[in-house]
Parts: C-alpha cells; structure tokens; sequence
C-alpha cells in the first residue's frame, strides 16, 4: 500500500513527471529555486506571497534550497528531508516509494492504552529508527500498547531532545531517513502497537529558523513568548500559517500512519482566535484521518483545561472525545513526586499540603488544581472543573523526559526514592483506570539518568550552558559557583551518550526484580482491568482518607465491576476496612502469615476487584 498526503506548499512530485516547488515568502519580490548544487531558476510569483516552479526534470534524491533577493540560501520550511542538516540543502522524497504492509490496521481503543515515552537517540546505542524496530519484541512483552516518540522534526546539531525542531516535515537525519521511521511504524503495527509523535506548535528552535529572512507574517509581536514573537495564529496573513500546522498534523498521520500526535506545551500557543489552533487540529483530525480509525490526539497544557477533553456523553454511551483524547497530567506526578522524595521547592510547594488527598483527587476527578490559587505562581487561578470527565481522558505517570531532565543531574525517581515506595507507587500508576505512561528505563529503574543536551553553534551553546547554571543559581544546593559548575554541559557528546540506556541491566538484579515487577502489573491490567473500561464514565469514584498518607479509592467499571485500592504511602502500618472482592495485587511487604488481615503496612497498597 502507499500513502501520501498532497501539501498546497514544499515539493511535490507530479505524476507527470518532475516535481512542483511551492514557498510561501510575503517578505520578498523574488525568489529563485537552486536545483541540485548549481542551477538557479526564477520561481514566478503567484500572489499573495506564493512563489512556484514546476522543473520538468527533478526527481526523487533531487537537492534543492531557495535563493533569497539578498543571496542567502534557506532549505524549504517544508522539507520531507534534510540530510545535512537544517542549514543544509532539503531533499525531494516521493512518498509513494514506500511499501506499507499495515493495510489493516486500526489502530487500538484508547482503553487498552500503556504509553511507552522514548527518545530515538538514547532508547538503544544505535541511536535511531532502526535500534528501536529492535526492542519492540520486548516492549510488547512488557505489556505496552503505545509507543510515544519525542520529537523527530530536523533539529540542529548531533543530539537534541527534539524540542529545538524548526524543519517540522523532515525526520532528524540523525535518526535515519523517512523511509526508516516508516518502517519502524509498520513494525511497530505489525506487532499491535501504537506509534505517537510529539511535535512542538508554540515555537521554533533558536537556530536554523530562516521563517524571518521571507516570511515576518509567520509571527505575531503582539504576543511575548520565552522563544520571542509568537506563531502568528490570529493575526493578518494568519490563515497560511494555520494552514501549515494543520498540514503538518495530517501529513504525519496520513504519510506516516501515525496512531495519533501528543501536542507540547499547548498552554505557550497563543491565540486569540475562534475556534483557536487546537480546536481547528481537533476538527481536522475527527473529520479526517479519525473517521476510518483510532487516532489520538494527547495534549500537555499547565493551565488544566479541561474544555479540550470533553467527551459525547449524552450521544455516545462510549463517550468518544470531542476533541482532546487525554492530557498528560502533571499534577499526579507532582503529588507522586513529593510523597516519594518530600521534596517541596520549586512547583512541588503546590502538592506539600495533604498530598495523600491531592492523590485521591487526581485519581478521582482528574486534576488536582480545578481553579484552586497556586502557591508557586503568586496565588493565580489554575484549572478547570474535571471531576465529570472519564479517567480515560488523563495520563497518569511517574517519570518524563521533562521532570528527569529538568533536574540539574538528571536524576530518576528511583534513584531518589526507596524501592518499597516505588513498589507501591508503581502498582498504582499501572493498576489504576487511567492510562498509564512510562519513560523508557523506568521499568528496570535503569541506572541511566537522563540529562538535558543538546548540539548547538558556539555562541549559541555557551549561552545556552551558562543559562541552564544560572537556572538552578536559586536553589541553595547550587549557590555555590563551583557545585554550579558539575552541572553536565548539555553541549557535551558525553553528556547526550551517558543517557543511552544500558540493556544489559535487564539481566541483573534489581533491575531484573523490577522489571518482572511491571510486567506482573501489566498483565494484570490487560487480563482484569483494560477490558473493563470501556463506557465507565467517570466511574463514580469513592474516595476515603484513611490517614495524612493513606487512602482507599473505589471505581465503578464498565461492566459494573467494582476496582478498590487501599494505599498506604507512609511510614506508619495502618488499620483499614475489610475491602470487596477478590484481591487482585498487593505488595510484597503485605504478608497475610505476619499481618492482620487488616493492617496495611509502610508503603503498600492492596487491589480488589469484585
């Protein structure tokens, strides 16, 4: 099968032969097209800004850049590919070389979903697409049903975490090429798994963005960001550009097959439009690619919005998403966070108050800021009433790329916290209703930490490491000059290569011991709980504190099961109520020959499901 999604803009192979060169410039009178290394051809001006050629004699592989009326050279904004690099001349592709095999897939419900996050370059010491086609035996076996990918959009340098992308169609060529991330995505299907990109709308990396030197209208100086001028959504010339998003979401899904996008940072878009940028990807994606199969969009948004994640309730017994599939929900992390570390600087201060009863929260309403003022930000309102939504429509999870990498030295939760209390807190993230999200390493508590880098150019880079220093000056581990100074150098090549992961840690112990840990867990969810999910609602949770670190939830599940969770995550054994059912999971500390039947332990918890 192939698969191609036809762009009003870039290079499009005709099926007459040659290929049409397409560029948006409203900044410039002329504009020429270089071909292949020398030849230079006038692109006639079509209007409104549009520049377009079609060359009788260029081909697939065919190189190509844009000369600018001042003689610099830009690669198309709308490259497929990019092989030297984002200052470096774009490649056409005909993405009807590839063969697909995955003709029948579907995708999978959103129910059955166990969120698999990676990042390309560290997930094996291959470091690329095809590295990963290796593990998916393995991800499979561990109980996952979707991988998430960090960013892949053509970055500057050897390594970045994928949020620096400014050529947002074209595969990093560190990674491979198109063609190699296509057939890591057929794999991925042929195996049952969902493939989930990140990509980043609210801004374009610092370096290698040429949008200015042609096209100033890309960008709205009405709206501040910590990147500069904002994407232009809402402003005049606006509708291109929308447009070019709104491409960009289709042609990974189409082109690339991909199960669905997870949308960074959505809360740094500014847009003032109706309906905004968000809802107008929703619409493209329910009216497109999300008639004929399950495609899902995840969002990351601080404010808490839940009017992005509003399900048919009243139509639709299912209760589809309106727009929104799922949020990634940083308040359960935070709340996990502080009781495993009792760490409560910096944003953690919001979850330091009764966060046994902030857990419950997230756990039965979704979020735990609903509106309430947030200490850490000068007492502003946060969020939005969630409680009425399905535990469908938030992601739960321990550990990120973001909360690891964003500590000075990178640090896992399992290395900062006991292995009892990441036992107890493991059970929960996975036993729990809502769908579970892992960052790769995590369910071996892989040694590896996993550090901010990045590969920029000098000037650039020494900015950006002396920034990242003075980032953490605040904190009074770091006051000192020279503890600011081990801080790793996010410019360093040996930064980047301590963070891929060592999997021959799989074979030892503990490592061994938690890995067979996650996957007793997620069998369990797959057997009991997964296929119990679907039409709950928001299941009608019952929540009871048993103590300042101790609570015990009751779901109503689909099918009118009952799923109950006694936890306890303190350091004090605890009396609780004889709970319903049949006991689906305790932790290994809960020993029924040493223990009243009753008493909870430190740091255990106990499942029923009746």
């Amino acid at each position: 099968m192939k698969r191609k999604h036809a762009m009003p803009f870039g290079a499009e192979p005709l099926s007459s032969g040659g290929v049409r060169f397409r560029l948006w410039a409203p900044g410039v009178e002329t504009v020429s097209l270089q071909l292949d290394g020398d030849n230079e051809h006038p692109m006639p001006a079509k209007g409104q800004g549009w520049f377009e050629l079609s060359h009788p004699t260029a081909h697939a592989g065919s190189r190509y850049r844009f000369r600018l009326p001042d003689g610099l050279l830009v690669p198309d904004p709308v490259s497929r590919s990019n092989p030297d690099d984002v200052h470096g001349a774009s490649e056409v592709i005909d993405p009807a070389a590839f063969d697909w095999s995955d003709d029948t897939w579907l995708g999978r419900p959103w129910e059955e979903a166990v969120i698999y996050e990676l990042h390309i370059g560290c997930f094996t010491s291959a470091g690329d697409f095809n590295g990963v086609i290796e593990r998916l035996g393995y991800l499979v076996e561990l109980g996952v049903t979707a991988l998430e990918i960090m960013p892949v959009a053509d970055f500057p340098g050897r390594f970045n975490w994928g949020y620096d992308g400014v050529l947002l169609f074209a595969p990093d060529a560190a990674y491979g090429r198109p063609d190699d991330f296509k057939r890591l995505i057929n794999a991925a299907h042929e195996r049952g798994l969902m493939v989930l990109l990140d990509v980043v709308y609210n801004h374009f990396g610092p370096e290698g963005n040429y949008l200015h030197a042609y096209a100033k209208d890309f960008f709205n100086p009405r709206h501040a960001t910590p990147w500069g001028a904002a994407i232009n959504f809402d402003s005049e010339n606006s509708r291109t550009v929308r447009d070019f998003f709104v491409h960009n979401v289709l042609y990974w899904l189409e082109e690339f097959h991909l199960d669905g996008l997870r949308l960074d940072a959505i809360h740094a878009i500014c847009d003032d439009s109706s309906p905004d940028i968000i809802e107008e990807i929703a619409a493209a994606i329910r009216s497109g690619p999300g008639l004929q199969r399950h495609v899902h969009m995840v969002l990351e948004n601080e404010r808490n919005q839940a009017r992005y994640l509003g399900r048919h309730f009243e139509n639709d017994t299912t209760g589809g998403p309106l727009q929104a599939t799922a949020q990634w929900n940083d308040d359960i992390h935070h709340v996990f966070h502080v009781l495993a570390t009792g760490e409560t600087d910096g944003y953690y201060t919001d979850y330091a108050d009764q966060p046994a009863g902030l857990l419950g929260r997230c756990l039965s309403e979704g979020f735990a800021y609903q509106g309430e003022a947030s200490v850490f930000a000068n007492g502003e309102l946060r969020g939005e009433p969630s409680a009425h939504l399905p535990p469908a429509a938030f992601i739960n999870f321990l550990q990120n790329h973001d909360q690891v990498g964003n500590r000075a030295f990178g640090e896992r939760l399992s290395h900062l916290a006991s292995s009892t209390a990441m036992e107890a807190l493991t059970s929960v993230l996975l036993l729990s209703p809502q769908p579970p999200m892992l960052f790769m390493g995590e369910e071996f508590a892989t040694t590896q930490p996993f550090l901010f880098f990045c590969d920029f150019g000098p000037e650039l880079a020494h900015a950006v490491t002396e920034g990242r220093r003075r980032e953490f000056s605040r904190f009074a581990r770091f006051a000192d000059p020279a503890v600011r100074e081990s801080i790793p150098d996010p410019n360093a090549a040996a930064t980047f290569k301590n963070c891929v992961l060592d999997w021959s840690a799989i074979e030892r112990m503990p490592q061994r011991a938690t890995l067979e840990l996650h996957r007793q867990l997620l069998a369990l969810r797959r057997q009991w709980i997964a296929p119990r999910l679907v039409g709950m609602g928001n299941g009608d949770p019952q929540v009871a504190l048993l103590s300042e670190r101790a609570l015990a939830i009751h779901w109503c599940l689909g099918d009118g099961s009952l799923l109950s969770l006694h936890a306890n995550l303190g350091e004090t054994a605890i009396d609780v109520p004889a709970a319903p059912g049949t006991r689906l999971f305790a932790t290994r500390n809960f020993d029924d020959t040493k223990l009243d039947a009753r008493q909870l332990p430190a740091w255990s918890t106990i499942w029923h499901l009746q």
